[in-house]
């Protein structure tokens, strides 16, 4: 199964099993409930389907590393989508509304991602991409996103293992360095993408690349 599939298989999955109470909990995404958190996920649904259905002739001006930006400061939430997401989530009044909606349209993302052909072309954010390496790109989104889910609900199941290495390497790449052996795979993306802050001990095994963290991406 391609990273991607599995990522968001196992985030999708993780979503469904969680209890109603859960959705008012906070989310590893500052100043978002883990309501808003499915609800942006909807979103990222939306935009993997938009984007696997507009095609682009142009060369490829990005790989999977290039589609990301690295943003000077976190979002503030004052971008109109941004605190958008918050308005749309309390629409939705009951968890079991957020569910239906991101299964029916998570899954249609997923099913498109199966049957598109990676060496095909596609166009998203002012890039051309391959299919490949656009679904490449989104393993460190789901796989971040699902810590995110998961970071104050300690019954929820974390991300699978391979994925979160597959994201972490891709971490790695943006970083232009490696994480310390002793960084577990969570700990060093959560650490290299400011959801969590090392520690001293932690800072000095980072050595040079603590002062380039950590990693905004958008």
């Amino acid at each position: 199964m391609h990273p991607f599939s599995r990522s968001w298989a196992a985030l999708l999955a993780a979503v469904a099993g969680l209890p109603d109470e859960d959705f008012a909990q906070p989310s590893g995404c500052a100043g978002w409930l883990v309501r808003d958190l499915v609800c942006h996920l909807v979103i990222d649904a939306q935009d993997v389907l938009i984007t696997l259905v507009t095609p682009a002739e142009a060369e490829p001006t990005a790989d999977a590393a290039g589609y990301w930006d690295l943003l000077a400061e976190p979002p503030s939430g004052d971008d109109p989508l941004d605190a958008l997401i918050p308005r749309l989530a309390a629409a939705y009044g009951e968890p079991r509304w957020l569910k239906f909606h991101l299964d029916d349209v998570g899954s249609a993302a997923g099913r498109a991602a199966v049957l598109a052909d990676p060496a095909a072309r596609v166009s998203t954010q002012d890039k051309v991409l391959t299919v490949g390496d656009y679904l490449s790109a989104y393993v460190l989104e789901w796989t971040l996103h699902h810590l995110d889910l998961v970071a104050h609900l300690p019954a929820a199941p974390a991300p699978p293992a391979e994925t979160l290495a597959v994201a972490r390497t891709a971490l790695e790449d943006l970083a232009g360095a490696a994480f310390p052996a002793s960084f577990p795979d969570a700990g060093a993306l959560r650490i290299g993408t400011g959801r969590r802050t090392p520690t001293a001990a932690q800072t000095a095994e980072l050595g040079a690349l603590a002062a380039r963290l950590p990693l905004i991406l958008g």
